[in-house]
C-alpha cells in the first residue's frame, strides 16, 4: 500500500491514500492493481479507472469515455426532489450516465416514472445500468427527438445538465476532463449556452401543466440561461448553493 500511495502522490494525486484504497478495492489481483495504477498515474479520472462515481450517496457506474457526474450537480437533484411528487414523470435530458434521474428517483418515496435521454451511445451503456433499479427507460437521440410521442405533455420534472462550457474555455479545463471525457458533454458553443437555448425552446410541449424545467448553469451564465427560459414562456427563478458552488435555473410551465 505504501508504494501505491507514493506512486499516486508522485503523479500529483492530492488524496493519494483514499485513491489507493479505492484502487485496491477495485482490483481483482496484483496484476490488475498494477494496471489500474498505471491508468490513474497516466491521467485517467479515478472514476473511469475504478468504474463508478459517488453521487448523492449512490454508486453510479461510469467508464472510459463517459462524463463523470460532478458533486455540484447534487444541488440540482436536491431542487428537483423538492418540486417532484411521488409517482411524478421525471425526464433526465442530456443524461450522460443517468446520474441525475437515478438520484431523483432514489430520493422520492413511492417511486417515479423515469426516462433518460442522450445523444451519446457510449454514455447510455452506463445510463441503462444506473436507472434500471428504478424502472427507468433510456432513449438515444438529439434532445427531444429521442423521446417517444407518448411522453408529450406528461413530464412533471425535466432535469438537465447539458454542456455549458464555452468552446474557447475547454482548453482551460483540467486534463482529466478535456482529455478523457467526450467533447459532446463539455462543449456548449461560443458562449456555452447553445444547448440551453435549444432545451428551453423545445421544452413546453413535453411538460405537464405546472411542470418544471431545471438546468444547471454557472453564476456568470445564469442571467442568459434564465433569459432563454423566459423567452420560451416559462416563469423563471435562479437558485444557488454557496456550499457546492452550484447554480440552477428553474422554469415553471
Amino acid at each position: 500500500m505504501t508504494s501505491l500511495v507514493e506512486s499516486l502522490r508522485a503523479a500529483g494525486c492530492v488524496f493519494a491514500e483514499e485513491e489507493a484504497e479505492l484502487l485496491t478495492g477495485a482490483a481483482t489481483g496484483a496484476d490488475h492493481l498494477a494496471e489500474l495504477l498505471a491508468r490513474r498515474v497516466g491521467g485517467e479520472p479515478l472514476e473511469h479507472v475504478v468504474g463508478w462515481a459517488e453521487f448523492c450517496g449512490l454508486r453510479m457506474e461510469v467508464g472510459a469515455g463517459a462524463f463523470v457526474p460532478r458533486r455540484r450537480t447534487e444541488f440540482l437533484v436536491r431542487e428537483a426532489v423538492a418540486l417532484a411528487r411521488p409517482g411524478a414523470v421525471v425526464l433526465d435530458l442530456c443524461c450522460g450516465v443517468g446520474a441525475l434521474g437515478a438520484a431523483v428517483a432514489a430520493q422520492l418515496p413511492g417511486g417515479v416514472e423515469l426516462h433518460a435521454a442522450d445523444i451519446d451511445p457510449a454514455a447510455l451503456v452506463y445510463a441503462r445500468r444506473n436507472v434500471a433499479p428504478y424502472g427507468g427507460r433510456v432513449w438515444e437521440g438529439d434532445l427531444y427527438a429521442a423521446l417517444p410521442p407518448s411522453l408529450r405533455g406528461r413530464v412533471d420534472v425535466l432535469v438537465v445538465n447539458a454542456p455549458y462550457v464555452p468552446t474557447e474555455e475547454i482548453v482551460l479545463m483540467p486534463s482529466e476532463a478535456r482529455d478523457h471525457e467526450p467533447l459532446v458533454s463539455l462543449d456548449g458553443g461560443a458562449d456555452g449556452l447553445d444547448i440551453h437555448r435549444r432545451v428551453a425552446a423545445g421544452a413546453l410541449p413535453w411538460l405537464a401543466p405546472g411542470g418544471h424545467l431545471l438546468i444547471e448553469t454557472s453564476a456568470r451564465q445564469s442571467p442568459s440561461t434564465a433569459s432563454a427560459l423566459t423567452s420560451a414562456g416559462f416563469a423563471v427563478r435562479a437558485v444557488t448553493s454557496e456550499e457546492l458552488y452550484a447554480t440552477v435555473v428553474i422554469g415553471t410551465a
